[in-house]
Parts: C-alpha cells; sequence; structure tokens
C-alpha cells in the first residue's frame, strides 16, 4: 500500500459523511428517529434526528473499501464496528436495557479478541491480556458515549484520538491502520458541521458506541513502541478527555448517591458550560484545545527517542487537567 492512501481515504471519508449526513437526516425525520427535549437532561429547543452514527460508520466503510486491505484484523475491527452500531440503532430507538446492551457491545468484543487484538504487555499472563483488553475495550466505548452531551464534543474528541492514532501508525509504517484511522477521522469530522451548536442531528448511541469501539480496537491493535519505550501510554493521551468523563461522572454521582449509571448533570463540559455563563461552542472549543494538548502529547510520546521529556510533559499536562476537573467540580449545574 503507498502512503498517499491514508490521506486520501480521509478526505473520501470526509466527503462521503458530507454527503450522506443530510440524507440520513431526512430519513431519521421522515422515520421519527429524533430525540425529543424532556426538559431535564434534553433542553434542546426542537426535536433533533438521530442517525448521525451511521452516517459516518457508512463513510468510513466505504473509504476502506476503496484503500485498505481486509486482513484478519481488519475485519474483525469492521464486524465489531458493525455490531456496535447495531446494538447502537437498537438502542436509539428505545428498546434496549442496560444488560442487553451490556451483552450486545460483550459480542463485539469476543470478535475483536478472536482475532488477535489484546493488550500487548508481554510479562503479564495470556488470560490477563484477555481481562484488560475486555476492560479497555468497553471502558472506551462506554467513554465516548459518555462523553456525547454537548453539540459537537464527542466526534470533536473522536476525531482528534483518531488523527492522533493515525499519525503515529503512518509515521511507524502501519500503513494499514492508519488507513483505518484516517477514515474514521475524516468521516467524523465530515460530520461535525451538523452537529456543532445548534446541532442538526446527533450523533447517537449507535455513532458514539461504534466510534468509541473502534478508538479502542485501534488502540490495541498499533504497535505503540516502535519509536520510544513509552509510546504505550500515547492513548492514554488520546482519549484523555473522555476516559477522564467516565472518573469524573462515577466519582461526582457516587458523591451523591447516585448510581453511576443514571443519567446527570455531573459532566465536565456541563460544568464548565455553566461557568461560562452557557456558552456551548466556546466550552466545546476549549475542550477541543485541551484534547489537541493531549494529542501533541501522545505523538510526541510515540515518536520521540527522547521519551523522558514526553513522559514529563505526559504527567504534567495530566496533573494540569486534574486540577481543572477537581476547579469545575465545584462549579454548581441545574438538573
Amino acid at each position: 500500500m503507498s502512503w498517499w492512501f491514508a490521506p486520501c481515504a480521509f478526505v473520501l471519508a470526509f466527503l462521503l459523511s458530507l454527503y450522506l449526513t443530510p440524507l440520513l437526516r431526512q430519513v431519521a425525520l421522515r422515520a421519527g428517529v429524533v430525540d425529543r427535549p424532556d426538559g431535564k437532561l434534553k433542553k434542546q429547543a426542537a426535536p433533533v434526528p438521530y442517525l448521525g452514527g451511521l452516517a459516518v460508520f457508512l463513510a468510513y466503510l466505504l473509504s476502506l473499501g476503496l484503500f485498505a486491505q481486509f486482513d484478519r484484523q481488519v475485519l474483525a475491527v469492521l464486524l465489531a464496528g458493525t455490531l456496535s452500531l447495531l446494538v447502537g440503532l437498537i438502542d436509539d430507538l428505545g428498546a434496549l436495557t442496560p444488560l442487553p446492551k451490556l451483552l450486545g457491545l460483550g459480542v463485539a468484543v469476543f470478535a475483536l479478541l478472536r482475532a488477535g487484538v489484546l493488550v500487548e504487555l508481554v510479562r503479564l499472563p495470556f488470560t490477563l491480556h484477555w481481562i484488560l483488553a475486555v476492560f479497555w475495550l468497553l471502558l472506551v466505548a462506554n467513554a465516548v458515549n459518555l462523553v456525547d452531551v454537548m453539540d459537537g464534543l464527542a466526534p470533536g474528541l473522536s476525531a482528534l484520538a483518531a488523527l492522533g492514532m493515525g499519525v503515529v501508525a503512518f509515521f511507524t509504517g502501519q500503513t494499514l491502520l492508519a488507513i483505518l484511522a484516517a477514515s474514521l477521522a475524516g468521516g467524523l469530522v465530515g460530520f461535525l458541521p451538523a452537529n456543532l451548536a445548534p446541532a442538526r442531528m446527533y450523533l447517537g448511541d449507535a455513532g458514539s458506541l461504534s466510534v468509541g469501539l473502534t478508538l479502542g480496537a485501534l488502540a490495541l491493535a498499533v504497535r505503540w513502541s516502535e519509536v520510544s519505550p513509552a509510546g504505550f501510554l500515547a492513548p492514554l493521551a488520546f482519549l484523555a478527555l473522555p476516559l477522564s468523563e467516565v472518573a469524573y461522572v462515577t466519582l461526582l454521582r457516587a458523591r451523591q448517591g447516585i448510581p453511576f449509571w443514571k443519567g446527570s448533570p455531573d459532566h465536565f463540559a456541563l460544568r464548565w458550560r455553566a461557568l461560562r455563563g452557557g456558552d456551548v461552542q466556546g466550552t466545546v472549543g476549549r475542550c477541543f484545545l485541551v484534547a489537541l494538548v493531549f494529542v501533541g502529547v501522545g505523538v510526541s510520546l510515540a515518536l520521540t527517542t527522547f521519551f523522558e521529556v514526553s513522559l514529563g510533559a505526559f504527567l504534567g499536562v495530566w496533573l494540569v487537567w486534574a486540577l481543572w476537573l477537581l476547579r469545575l467540580s465545584f462549579v454548581p449545574v441545574k438538573s
């Protein structure tokens, strides 16, 4: 495969997503697949159609069909993404309870494990590799789903994470994985204009779960330590905001005696928006800037031989972000 396949895959997925998003928006409106305001957590002015995730995934899939070679691992990533997309679509229609949803994601995760997409920590027993891989994949899938609380936030953060992974894969000669990451990023960037405030279309559970699981799979598939021994930490930088959202929401809900799976406004983006007087665009823009800093640190961790400096930057940025999240935890938000 030629090096230019990855940037071309990004451009094609971007254009396809731009084209498919308005078409699927009309389909969602006609079929009544919309998110209706409830005056509580859902405060949009009017019903907003779902199916944005379907536009992203179709653009991603069609781009891969032209530029990628389908080996066992790639097919497993696509199968897992498709299964999680279907689980999310059913959930968007309001037909799934948490347990069947988790079981459906479990089948998708099992497909990845059977293909050998495992945590590459050679000193661990093989069984522990499986356990860590299951935990990681479910964590990332639900992290992207959980951070999807504000117009443009989840697709933007996911696109930045995919671009970071694609850059590392590209410059370490992992061209096929670079194409996968570039195609996913292109589909997300093409969808982003329709999702920015005020959103005309939502990613939906179908989109957030399939994108999250695909990002988690890519993070396991890429060989991070080709250049730097600290490269294995790069995914923790690329996915820093979604991962920190899981810990943040869990801790804040536990503090209030609320089960972590129950809905509440205890998301860092909602508290940041409250601090800024309700400015959605400004809040999302600042989240993107933070994520971009993390992506830069992640790329540096994986691609520079002087990893001590990058490791110090990684720890420093995480410390600053943790302190900012602590500050936000004292910002009141309305239920």
